[in-house]
C-alpha cells in the first residue's frame, strides 16, 4: 500500500512538471509564452482647456472658451478625518448635485459685452457757420461717477472733454501769415432765464459758444439744445470778488479763506451739474484770481479734467495766465467785453474794438452776458462778418490756434 502511494505521488510530479514544460515551452518554437488577462482600462474623460477650470459641485454652467470656475479643493474635517472617511464622505451625493444618470442643470451666465468704438467726431465744416451734428452727450468715458453727480474725466485712451465736446473747426490751428483775422465770442450767464436761454440758442450763429452757469433749472435740457444747434458749451464757475460777502455770487462760491479741499469739494460739485461742457470760466473772480495759493489748485483740477479755461477778461491783474503757463492748461483770457457797458452804441464801439485785435493779433475772442439786447445785437454783427472778411470761430478753437501760436 505504501508503494502504491508513493508511485502515485511520483506520477503526479512527473505529470506537473509535463504540463508546466508544455506551458512555457509548446511545440518547436522554442520561445517561452506567458498568457495575461488584462482588462481595458476606464475611459478617459478629456481634459479641460487649459484655462478653463471643472464648475463646483451642485452646478453645472454653461460657459464660453476661455472662462471657468475656480475648482472647490477638498477640504479636512476638523482633527483631521482618516482618508477613508474624507473619501467614503466624498463618495456621497451632495445636496443638489445630480445623480448618476440624472442630467446635470445648466445656468447662464451674461457676459458682458465689450464696450463699442467711441463715437466718432464730426469732421470740420468748410464753412464755420455750417449746420452741424455734435456727439451725442454725455459720452460715457469722460464721465466720473461722484458723491455729487457725473464729472468730467480723461478716457482711459487719453481723449479729454476738452477734445469729444468741442464743436470742430479747421481753424483750430495756429494761423498762417495773411490768412483771415479770426473771431471767437462766448456768452455768459446761459440757464438763469428760459426765454433768453432759448432766444440766444436760436438766434445766435453756432460757431458762437454758451457758459451755463450752475444754479440754473434744468440745465442738462439746456446744453442739449445748445448743442443739438450747434455751439459748444462751457461751465461758469463762481469765485470770490473783493467785496465778498456784500457781493455773494453763491452758496458754492471758491473762497481765498477756505483750504484747497474745501474749494475742491466746492468745484466738484459744480462741474457736476451738467455734462458735455468743453471747459470753465469764471463769474466774478476779482480776489480769488490774484491770490495764487487758492487758484492753483483750481486750474490744476481742470486740467486734469481735460478741459480748457476762459478768463472773462475782467481781472486785470490775474494770475491765471502764469499758473496756466507753469502747468500747460489750455487757457485764454477774453480781449474784450462786449457789455461792460450794455447801451447799444457801447456795445457797437466794444464789436469794432473786438475787430481791430484780430486784425492786429490774428485771432480775438470777446465775452458778453445772455442779455436780450445784447444777443439781438452780436447776431445782427456776426451776420456782418463774413462780408468784412473775418471769420467766427468757436472759443476752443481760439485757444488752441493762440496756444499753437
Amino acid at each position: 500500500m505504501k508503494a502504491l502511494t508513493v508511485t502515485a505521488s511520483i506520477l503526479l510530479a512527473v505529470l506537473l512538471l509535463g504540463i508546466g514544460w508544455l506551458a512555457f515551452f509548446p511545440g518547436d518554437a522554442g520561445e517561452p509564452v506567458v498568457t495575461v488577462a488584462v482588462s481595458p482600462p476606464p475611459a478617459k474623460l478629456p481634459a479641460p482647456p487649459p484655462s478653463a477650470q471643472p464648475a463646483a459641485p451642485g452646478s453645472s454652467i454653461d460657459l464660453p472658451p476661455g472662462f471657468g470656475i475656480a475648482p472647490v479643493r477638498p477640504q479636512s474635517g476638523q482633527g483631521g478625518a482618516p482618508a477613508s472617511q474624507q473619501q467614503q464622505a466624498a463618495n456621497q451625493p451632495q445636496p443638489g448635485a445630480p445623480t448618476p444618470g440624472q442630467p446635470a442643470s445648466v445656468q447662464t451666465v451674461a457676459i458682458p459685452a465689450p464696450p463699442g468704438p467711441p463715437p466718432a467726431l464730426p469732421p470740420p465744416p468748410e464753412d464755420e457757420t455750417a449746420s452741424i451734428t455734435l456727439v451725442e452727450v454725455p459720452v460715457a468715458e469722460l464721465v466720473e461717477e461722484s458723491q455729487y453727480g457725473p464729472l468730467p474725466k480723461v478716457a482711459p485712451d487719453g481723449r479729454r472733454p476738452i477734445d469729444v465736446y468741442a464743436r470742430p473747426s479747421k481753424y483750430a490751428v495756429k494761423a498762417s501769415p495773411g490768412e483771415k483775422p479770426r473771431i471767437a465770442v462766448l456768452i455768459n450767464g446761459m440757464g438763469l432765464s428760459d426765454g433768453v436761454t432759448a432766444e440766444a440758442i436760436k438766434a445766435l450763429p453756432a460757431p458762437i459758444s454758451v457758459a451755463y452757469g450752475a444754479y440754473g433749472r434744468n440745465l442738462q435740457d439746456w446744453v442739449e439744445r445748445a448743442r443739438g444747434a450747434g455751439h459748444e458749451v462751457l461751465l461758469q464757475v463762481p469765485l470770490e470778488p473783493l467785496d465778498y460777502p456784500t457781493n455773494d455770487p453763491g452758496p458754492h462760491t471758491l473762497l481765498t479763506t477756505l483750504p484747497s479741499e474745501e474749494n475742491m469739494k466746492r468745484l466738484q460739485w459744480l462741474m457736476s451739474r451738467f455734462t458735455g461742457y468743453v471747459g470753465v470760466t469764471n463769474q466774478m473772480g476779482a480776489k480769488f484770481e490774484t491770490t495764487q495759493a487758492s487758484l492753483v489748485p483750481m486750474l490744476e483740477e481742470i486740467k486734469a479734467r481735460g478741459l480748457l479755461f476762459v478768463d472773462d477778461g475782467t481781472v486785470k491783474d490775474s494770475a491765471g495766465a502764469q499758473v496756466a503757463g507753469t502747468i500747460g492748461l489750455d487757457y485764454a483770457a477774453a480781449d474784450v467785453q462786449i457789455d461792460a457797458v450794455p447801451s447799444p452804441d457801447d456795445i457797437n464801439k466794444a464789436l469794432a474794438r473786438l475787430e481791430a485785435v484780430a486784425k492786429e493779433k490774428g485771432s480775438a475772442i470777446g465775452v458778453a452776458s445772455a442779455k436780450p439786447g445784447t444777443i439781438k445785437q452780436i447776431s445782427q454783427w456776426a451776420g456782418q462778418l463774413q462780408g468784412k472778411g473775418i471769420i467766427l470761430i468757436p472759443v476752443s478753437a481760439a485757444i488752441r490756434s493762440q496756444r499753437q501760436s
